[in-house]
């Protein structure tokens, strides 16, 4: 059962402004990862659950967390049927993500009250999406639309609250142009937790990556 209710969860969103995604068979990797960014001042991970037996890799990686992180908020992205969904809220996922836009997803959700995040890329589709509860929209993939596309989007729909996700990097410039347009939040993958050369993780990197994206983020909304 999720720990965090979905306002508790959007507002660290808001408040911190990074959501790290990341992914992989190794739980020993994973907690590494984790406790990275945990480290460098993150207190929310999108675990992209897009391998085989990842439900299983997320309910210890969710353990660990529980026990070794606290305040350190554990939902699950790629999510693509309300099955899946549930599963992953059983294990104690406090939020989903998806790539795109599922009304079976948001029944399950909003039945135990947990933030979903669907994917859109339509203000029709925004629009819909709030209609049946949803708090934060996924914008995806966001370096396809743009910060134009939020700063759009925020005319005619100021309330609207906005994680573009695919195409964000942790730089001050790029940072400055998806904040400056609107975001509530970014969410970062690979250009956040990357690999070297030699295809290992340099958690100290990652650790250091991380703080960096949250001051200038702190200082973009202050």
């Amino acid at each position: 059962m999720a720990q965090y209710s979905r306002i508790e969860v959007v507002t660290v969103m808001q408040k911190t402004g990074l959501v790290p995604l990341f992914y992989d068979s190794d739980i020993d990797t994973c907690k590494h990862v984790l406790k990275a960014c945990y480290n460098g001042g993150a207190r929310l991970m999108e675990f992209t659950a897009r391998g085989d037996f990842a439900h299983e890799i997320f309910g210890a990686l969710n353990k660990y967390a529980l026990k070794e992180l606290p305040g350190m908020i554990l939902g699950v992205g790629s999510v693509t049927d309300a099955a899946s969904a549930s599963l992953f809220m059983a294990l104690g996922a406090n939020f989903i993500v998806t790539p795109v836009f599922r009304e079976d997803i948001a029944v399950v959700c909003n039945r135990r009250k947990v933030l979903w995040s669907p994917g859109c890329g339509s203000l029709s589709e925004i629009a819909k999406a709030e209609e049946l509860g949803c708090e934060l929209v996924k914008l995806f993939p966001g370096g396809i639309y743009g910060p134009n596309f939020i700063k759009a989007i925020k005319g005619p729909q100021p309330w609207t609250s906005i994680m573009p996700t695919g195409g964000v990097s942790p730089t001050k410039e790029n940072l400055k142009g998806w904040f400056e347009a609107g975001a509530t939040c970014v969410g970062i993958g690979s250009k956040l937790i990357s690999k070297d050369e030699n295809g290992a993780y340099d958690f100290k990197a990652i650790e250091l990556l991380s703080k960096e994206a949250i001051a200038i983020i702190k200082e973009l909304k202050s």
